[in-house]
């Protein structure tokens, strides 16, 4: 039974974190535990942002499907060095999925900066090294990226508009209550296209009704996105996703989507077995 962790990680310590795990079954992938912050996730009620416990994350994981994870991807900038800017892989994501509209945000030595080290170190401390342009070890971390990995799990031209908060610039022209039913719609399409790649995500994220407001809202967000990594982690699991940078860093994509023509792509076809790597 493999295991995919996905983190939609706050680049910030003042914001929360959604987590999920997913874990391979006879009958293909369940989702076993999706929660909105690191605290939730690991049995604490505390819904606050707060930096990555990996070893409480990994102990987690234990308790919740008996070992740890066999791939975790990640919603933030990792690399081998410092992040001090644009990287390789931020250029590749642009020239891939900048005609949908899902060019990447610029990383800055402040932000995620030191959170982001933290994060990959305590992990490759764990075993679990940084997946590259130059393949994937198990266990091993990923960095990917919600907006691509859903124009690939969908088949959208564009980047999908499923923010709640950015809902007067996606339909300046729509009146509030329209603006709300759209955005809720694009839920249920997300969760339905998530729920034919991993089980138990329809009942796990219904989809909230339209008296749910502020910080529920983007709960509800941090956690479907949650999903989301963990299905780009379950696509580089099988064989069927991309790496989009260079040897420091990579942005792993589900196949599919990808709009570009342009030179020096990465490409995985199926991720490697890192013979130095170990669980935790």
């Amino acid at each position: 039974m493999r295991l995919a962790l996905g983190i939609d990680a706050a680049w910030t310590l003042g914001e929360p974190s959604g987590v999920a795990l997913a874990a391979e079954t006879g009958g293909g992938w369940r989702l076993l535990r999706v929660e909105s912050s690191y605290g939730r996730f690991c049995g604490r009620d505390e819904p606050r942002g707060e930096a990555p416990d990996v070893a409480a994350l990994l102990t987690a994981c234990e308790r919740i499907a008996g070992r740890a994870p066999d791939m975790v991807a990640v919603d933030m900038p990792l690399a081998k060095t410092p992040i001090v800017g644009r990287r390789a892989s931020d250029l590749a994501i642009s020239r891939a999925f900048g005609a949908a509209k899902a060019a990447t945000h610029s990383p800055s030595a402040l932000r995620p900066g030191a959170l982001a080290d933290r994060l990959r170190a305590d992990f490759g401390a764990a075993g679990f090294a940084l997946s590259t342009a130059e393949g994937a070890g198990i266990p091993g971390l990923m960095e990917v990226y919600p907006h691509a990995a859903l124009i690939a799990l969908t088949g959208d031209k564009v980047r999908l508009e499923y923010k709640a908060g950015k809902t007067t610039i996606y339909w300046p022209e729509a009146s509030l209550d329209e603006r709300r039913a759209r955005v809720r719609e694009v839920w249920r399409r997300i969760v339905g296209a998530l729920e034919a790649e991993i089980a138990g995500v329809v009942e796990a994220l219904p989809v909230p009704g339209t008296e749910v407001r502020g910080r529920a809202l983007k709960a509800y967000e941090d956690r479907l996105d949650a999903v989301v990594c963990a299905y780009a982690a379950i696509a580089a699991l099988e064989g069927r996703a991309r790496a989009y940078g260079d040897a420091d860093s990579a942005i792993w994509v589900p196949n599919g989507g990808d709009q570009s023509k342009a030179p020096g792509k990465q490409t995985a076809s199926k991720p490697r077995r890192a013979k130095a790597s170990t669980s935790a």
